[in-house]
C-alpha cells in the first residue's frame, strides 16, 4: 500500500516539475524565474527522498539535505543581490 502511494506521489511530482518548467520558461520577470527555480529545487529534493525510500539507501537523504541547504543559500544570495546588491 505504501509503495502504491509513493508511485502516485511520483506522478504528482512529475506533473509539478512540468508546471514549474513551464513557469520557468514563460516567466515574465526575473523574479518569476527565480521563484520557479526554487520550486524546482524543492521538488527535486522531494524526488530524491522518495527515490531514497524506494531504493532503501539512506545516503540519498544526506544528499537531499546538502542540496536543500545549498539551495537555501543561493536563494538568500539572489534575494540580497536584487534588494540592494552584494
Amino acid at each position: 500500500m505504501v509503495n502504491i502511494l509513493l508511485y502516485i506521489s511520483l506522478i504528482f511530482i512529475g506533473l509539478a516539475i512540468i508546471l514549474s518548467l513551464v513557469r520557468f520558461i514563460k516567466g515574465n520577470t526575473t523574479i518569476d524565474r527565480i521563484i520557479s527555480f526554487d520550486v524546482l529545487t524543492i521538488i527535486s529534493i522531494a524526488l530524491i527522498v522518495i527515490i531514497s525510500h524506494i531504493s532503501g539507501r539512506a545516503i540519498y537523504l544526506d544528499v537531499a539535505l546538502v542540496y536543500g541547504l545549498l539551495s537555501f543559500l543561493v536563494v538568500i544570495i539572489i534575494a540580497r543581490y536584487f534588494e540592494k546588491g552584494l
